[in-house]
């Protein structure tokens, strides 16, 4: 069977059926020849063997190529970035606050003013929507509670917040201190949604509690994909419920954006946050996106009144329209869309990453990448598997908590093991040049990125797996 062949069965949900030579590199090596996305692992530079052991500057980039597993955490750098932060830098170098305002020819990037609005541009693919219902602005728990002060409204009768267990710590404190700042009591308008045995919230559990607390519940915000179990949650239905029974929907993709295929405006999502340093590769801590469905981003004026009506949000200048945003008056007139809830002037250089990582995703789409994601992530459980049944069957080295199901998971497979392995497997990865995430206590989270990972990465840190549990 070809790559082709196995895209097909996981997308049409059957199982891959991987062949009896699978466990070699022989096979991995066939897979990446079929890979029409090879290409694209050009576009980026991987930590190395040798560079992780840099304790100073040298000036010297990594020549060749690791295995980086950690895009879950912090993508890997796309060499774009370079090009389009010098660019940004000789253009202030050169003219100054008129970079502002002046389109350069010969470089990648617009006008500074323009550059959030050529970033949404390059994000319809990403996320599922049109550009003018995206905003690249802020971070991503600035711009979670940017997006609650908008939608968040809770009165007498609707202050409840659903939420998971474990969400990411920045979205739990993000969603208390928003309850606390409207005069409320956390223990009473936070619902928590607690997993089953295996980890996982079944779609069902999070449908039931919806319906339980209906009536009282003024917003759900759940993540895309938790990152904890890399459980991919049911968007469109979740969505289409709550929204049945009068609750704003909300979500977190932080590790969904760039990793599966999103529909956001399809699936009528009221709003959404995500970061751009995993699966987008511009960066540690570089501007975040949001979504907000154009139906919010009206601007009405009536009878030309100089007061348009509008959704309330916090105002900040640059969510002004640009047409008239240098009268410098103190009427407040939104950019139509997803811009108009932008507040402060967004950072050149940090926008110039974004872009330089968005380039990249406009080589391909994000079905195709969507595809060979599946086929990894199949392939990693499959070598996987065939670990643990080396193991003592009372005592299995891990299991994988990520749900088997390949519709309900993105790219990463997270590995709980057995205790007391956790840091051992670590240094034995790190020291022969492979990054990969561990969250204690004793989860390991594999993460075969698309954009610059090969399947032969795959079998290879099997082997160093291999070779730390003693096999």
């Amino acid at each position: 069977m070809d790559l082709p062949a196995y895209v097909e069965r996981l997308r049409s949900g059957a199982p891959p059926k991987f062949p009896a030579d699978a466990n070699s590199l022989e096979f991995a090596q066939k897979l990446d020849s079929q890979d029409s996305l090879r290409h694209l692992r050009d576009e980026f530079i991987l930590p190395t063997k040798a560079s992780l052991k840099k304790k100073a500057l040298d000036g010297s980039i990594p020549g060749e190529q690791g295995i980086y597993f950690v895009g879950n955490s912090l993508g890997a750098q796309p060499k774009a970035v370079r090009e389009y932060v010098n660019a940004q830098l000789e253009t202030w170098a050169s003219v100054g606050v008129n970079g502002h305002f002046l389109d350069m020819d010969q470089s990648p990037l617009v006008q500074w003013q323009d550059m959030a609005e050529d970033c949404a541009n390059k994000s319809a693919d990403l996320v599922g929507a049109s550009p003018s219902e995206i905003v690249y602005m802020s971070t991503l728990t600035v711009n979670l509670h940017m997006m609650m002060a908008s939608f968040y409204k809770p009165d007498a009768k609707r202050h409840k917040v659903i939420l998971e267990w474990k969400p990411f710590p920045s979205d739990h404190y993000a969603i208390e201190s928003q309850i606390v700042w409207h005069g409320l009591d956390p223990a009473e308008s936070m619902i928590k949604i607690e997993p089953d045995s295996d980890f996982l919230i079944p779609t069902e559990k999070v449908l039931a509690t919806i319906d339980a607390h209906a009536d009282s519940t003024a917003l759900i915000l759940l993540p895309g994909i938790q990152y904890w179990s890399g459980q991919l949650f049911d968007i469109p239905r979740i969505t289409a419920y709550a929204k049945e029974r009068g609750i704003v929907v909300g979500w977190d993709l932080a590790h969904a954006a760039g990793n599966v295929e999103l529909k956001l405006h399809d699936w009528d999502v009221d709003f959404a946050c995500w970061c751009t340093y995993k699966y987008i590769n511009a960066g540690p801590g570089a501007t975040g996106g949001a979504f907000v469905h154009e139906r919010y981003g009206k601007v009405d004026f009536v009878d030309n009144s100089e007061n348009p009506t509008y959704r309330p949000r916090l105002a900040g200048w640059y969510g002004g329209d640009k047409r008239v945003r240098f009268n410098m008056a103190n009427t407040f007139v939104p950019t139509p869309g997803a811009a108009g809830y932008q507040v402060s002037n967004p950072s050149a250089l940090d926008l110039a990453s974004v872009a330089a990582a968005l380039s990249i995703f406009n080589k391909t789409s994000m079905r195709d990448l969507r595809s060979k994601a599946l086929v990894l992530t199949a392939y990693a459980e499959h070598l996987l598997d065939q670990i643990n049944a080396e193991a003592d069957a009372a005592k299995p080295f891990f299991k994988i908590i990520t749900p088997r199901d390949p519709a309900q998971r993105g790219t990463q497979l997270s590995v709980l093991l057995r205790e007391g392995l956790l840091d051992n497997i670590a240094h034995a990865l790190e020291q022969n040049g492979v990054m990969c995430d561990k969250r204690k206590p004793d989860v390991l989270r594999v993460a075969p990125v698309p954009l610059y990972s090969r399947f032969e990465d795959v079998w290879r840190f099997m082997q160093i797996l291999r070779g730390a549990l003693g096999l």
